[in-house]
């Protein structure tokens, strides 16, 4: 049996590519990922205490827009952290829970996506390089995925204003990642205001990837729904993706949200309704509490502060710090010659950039944006963290 066209064109998964890159090769010395950016850390109590007084109702089938405490927790957070009139997110219109955040941002096309734009195959843009699902929605939805180059140059963000006017007539949706996978980079309100006038001027929607909106370094990131009211009063051609993976460390829980738009939301809760992919209640309960609870978010963040501390006094200039997230993109002269002499010698496990990423010229290795860098995920305990960033370090200095 053979794969469909749409399916086969679906990208390589990051992590197959390292697998197959590393292949036989053992490790140099005793091994440390630094690869996957998978948050670890202790089960905050009142997380095990909201599942235990829910587990009965493992024994029902869950709502496809989630619990009214759920919703209340959902859009009390949602104005607090993005310092939004109260009144202004409504818990019924303007929130739905998500299976984590790759759930809504690869199902949320489908609703939105049209079986044609200016009389043309839709286009779904993003950035270059980007988390794999934006890819496989766009293909599995039949648009045309657009990668679009975040260089150093343009601050690692793409740049959707470069397009020409006959792409962006095709474009369909947007992709934005703030703080950005694997940059760190962050959208400014001015960034957010040029992207919304060429959506309303050329009639797509943005979807803001922002779930690591609460792990940052200094100021919190200017985030969407903060800037589409500070510029419209509303919140209009937008949603945006948020996720206890990050914010709370709890990846297992597979629990997001998505909020924006209550027309959008209203579009996106019919599908989803259809297609059926309910959070368990009992993990709602759990959820509720952790949008609820700021304290253990706050413990979370000074643990990534510590991390990129001991990476800067160990890294110094070889690194430059990112403004937000948990991933160093560390420049070296090839990422795959980088990632494979890390675990020959070192035995650190890291992911090479172009494996995040697209030639922008067809056949021409070195044109794709991740071609010179490496990233790394900061992840770990603090002191696994220093011992792999020391052997990183010795390689550097040595290559």
């Amino acid at each position: 049996m053979t794969l469909s066209p749409r399916l086969a064109a679906l990208p390589d998964g990051p992590f197959g590519r390292l697998a197959a890159l590393l292949g036989n090769v053992p490790p140099g010395k005793e091994a440390i990922s630094l690869a996957l950016g998978d948050p670890s850390g202790a089960v905050p109590d009142f997380v095990r205490e909201a599942l235990a007084r829910d587990t009965a109702r493992f024994g029902n089938y869950p709502q496809i827009a989630g619990t009214p405490e759920w919703r209340n927790a959902a859009a009390g957070w949602v104005t607090r952290r993005f310092a939004l009139p109260e009144g202004r997110i409504d818990p019924e219109r303007h929130v739905l829970p998500l299976n984590g955040t790759r759930d809504g941002l690869f199902s949320v096309l489908f609703p939105f996506v049209p079986e044609k734009k200016a009389g043309q195959q839709p286009i779904v843009a993003m950035p270059n390089p980007f988390y794999q699902v934006y890819a496989a929605g766009a293909l599995a939805c039949g648009a045309e995925p657009l990668y679009v180059p975040a260089l150093a140059a343009n601050g690692f963000l793409p740049d959707y204003a470069s397009l020409p006017p006959a792409t962006l007539d095709r474009i369909a949706a947007v992709y934005v990642c703030s703080p950005s996978n694997p940059e760190g980079a962050l959208a400014t309100q001015a960034y957010w205001d040029t992207l919304f006038v060429l959506a309303e001027r050329h009639d797509f929607i943005v979807l803001a990837d922002e779930c690591y909106a609460d792990i940052y370094f200094d100021a919190p990131p200017v985030c969407a729904l903060t800037a589409r009211f500070a510029q419209s009063n509303g919140f209009s051609r937008l949603l945006t993706f948020h996720s206890l993976s990050k914010r709370s460390g709890l990846p297992g829980l597979r629990s997001g949200m998505v909020a924006g738009c209550a027309n959008l939301i209203t579009r996106f809760r019919a599908f989803r309704n259809v297609a059926g992919p309910q959070v368990p209640t009992p993990i709602l309960a759990a959820s509720a509490a952790c949008w609820s609870d700021e304290a253990h978010v706050e413990a979370h963040r000074a643990t990534y502060q510590a991390k990129m501390a001991a990476a800067e006094r160990v890294l110094g200039n070889q690194m430059k710090r990112p403004s937000g997230g948990f991933f160093l993109w560390l420049e070296v002269e090839n990422g795959e010659d980088a990632a494979l002499g890390l675990w020959r010698e070192q035995g650190i496990r890291v992911l090479p950039g172009a494996y995040m990423g697209r030639e922008i010229e067809a056949g021409k290795t070195q044109t794709n944006p991740g071609f010179s860098y490496v990233r790394l995920a900061l992840v770990s305990d603090l002191s696994t963290i220093l011992s792999a960033l020391e052997r990183v370090r010795n390689f550097l200095e040595r290559a």
